[in-house]
């Protein structure tokens, strides 16, 4: 091990925090961290000058690759401008032309206004408190709570996590935010009662595919099925985008598959392409106009760097690469080419239960011979991704589902390593006993 790299790894165990991670094993002596020094295109080096395809696209977030010369110049030519400036009481063109060119991805007289913050977590929480006050400014006070999916995952903020069905990361702060209600389906939903419906500001969804939830796709059909329920229940549509936009689909935006267009929808993650935190929620004049008149009716909502101008310039930048590369229509074969190449590694693997994809977004379930689950404490995914990095992919799990969801950029011939990694991977079994328990 080099010097600066078990200096940098023995700095990071005695200070640093990182999320979703358990620290006790991370900062066991016996761990040694991976430190990523360097990016390009699809590909990510450590400090060890090791190569590795970035699998999950640096948790779901790059679109174009890494150092993109577009998106670099961009963040340069407006460093050179300005870094930050307040957008309370200020405005600057960046945030003018963004969310104009955001706004135009929807047809007129829809989705019109844009409110910026920092990420997914908190353009969820914009829409939730703009849902509640708008019903607080328009004669429906009583409309303060909130319907949900099961199993859904929407952030990590107390707002967003209220919202969240996942056993692993709500428990603990359940009461502690905002009143939902869960339902499994659109069954459930219609069988809702109608006091619960007449209580309810708004519907959170993830549309087309839920994230956290193991990758699981909806029943197409469904989100066009919801925006009708929303429309004859009067209650308002969120649908959170923060995994699904810009591309993941193989469209721009996932509700644009069946033509839905949401009250609100929640933006982040792939906005800069994956080069800066950023987030935006776009609403209705309808709503936006709720917000007028005296000072009380303001929304009294915003964080210091809300439309940050570096960050303003990557996002436009990604779109412009968008047109430029001509992205969504190079997307469409690669996503035929990863759809074939997940077929043949299942069938080359009995672990393989399930293959679930959308778009360029993939999730590979692994479960025991005989179909049960492997116990939790095996940890079988994770020891997975761990080896699948000495045959140069990172990924992570979700539980016992590796998730494959690489840069819009890739090549074919980058799926092919990616995916070969883990074919190679399972086919090495690593120390893992894949009987079924009565054999």
């Amino acid at each position: 091990m080099r010097d600066d790299t078990r200096r940098w790894i023995e700095a990071d165990k005695a200070h640093c925090w990182h999320p979703f991670t358990r620290q006790g094993e991370w900062g066991a002596p016996d761990h040694e961290p991976i430190v990523i020094t360097r990016g390009q295109g699809s590909w990510l080096w450590d400090s060890e000058g090791r190569r590795y395809l970035d699998g999950n696209s640096s948790i779901w977030t790059n679109l174009h690759g890494h150092a993109h010369p577009v998106s670099d110049a961009a963040i340069r030519t407006q460093l050179e401008k300005m870094a930050h400036v307040s957008f309370l009481g200020f405005t600057h063109p960046g945030a003018v032309e963004l969310a104009a060119r955001l706004c135009a991805f929807f047809p007129e007289n829809s989705l019109e206004r844009v409110f910026f913050s920092d990420d997914g977590s908190t353009a969820i929480e914009c829409a939730l408190k703009m849902a509640v006050q708008y019903r607080l400014q328009s004669g429906a006070p009583e409309r303060r709570q909130f319907i949900v999916f099961s199993n859904g995952y929407h952030g990590d903020t107390l707002g967003a996590a209220s919202l969240g069905g996942v056993d692993r990361f709500c428990p603990r702060f359940k009461g502690h935010g905002y009143e939902v209600t869960p339902v499994s389906s659109m069954a459930a939903l219609r069988a809702l009662p109608k006091t619960t419906v007449e209580k309810s500001a708004a519907v959170v969804i993830e549309p087309l595919i839920q994230g956290v939830n193991e990758m699981r796709p909806w029943p197409a059909g469904m989100l066009a099925e919801l925006r009708a329920w929303c429309d004859r229940s009067g209650v308002h549509l969120i649908l959170d985008e923060v995994m699904t936009g810009f591309g993941r689909t193989g469209r721009m935006f996932a509700c644009q598959h069946e033509n839905v267009v949401p009250d609100f929808l929640c933006l982040a993650k792939g906005l800069t392409g994956g080069t800066l935190p950023m987030a935006a929620t776009l609403t209705t004049e309808t709503i936006y106009a709720a917000f007028l008149g005296t000072p009380d009716r303001a929304f009294y909502y915003g964080h210091s760097y809300t439309a940050n101008p570096l960050g303003c310039a990557a996002a436009l930048a990604s779109l412009d690469i968008f047109q430029q590369e001509e992205t969504l229509a190079q997307l469409a074969p690669k996503i035929d080419h990863l759809r074939a190449g997940l077929a043949a590694l299942k069938a080359a693997h009995p672990l393989i239960h399930e293959v679930r994809q959308c778009g360029f977004i993939s999730g590979i379930e692994l479960r025991q011979l005989d179909g049960r689950p492997f116990p939790a404490e095996q940890r079988l995914g994770e020891a997975i991704c761990l080896a699948a990095r000495t045959h140069g992919l990172l990924t992570r799990p979700i539980l016992d589902t590796l998730v494959l969801m690489p840069p819009l950029s890739t090549t074919c011939a980058e799926l092919d390593q990616a995916l070969a990694a883990l074919d190679n991977t399972l086919a090495a079994n690593p120390g893992i006993d894949t009987r079924p328990a009565n054999a």
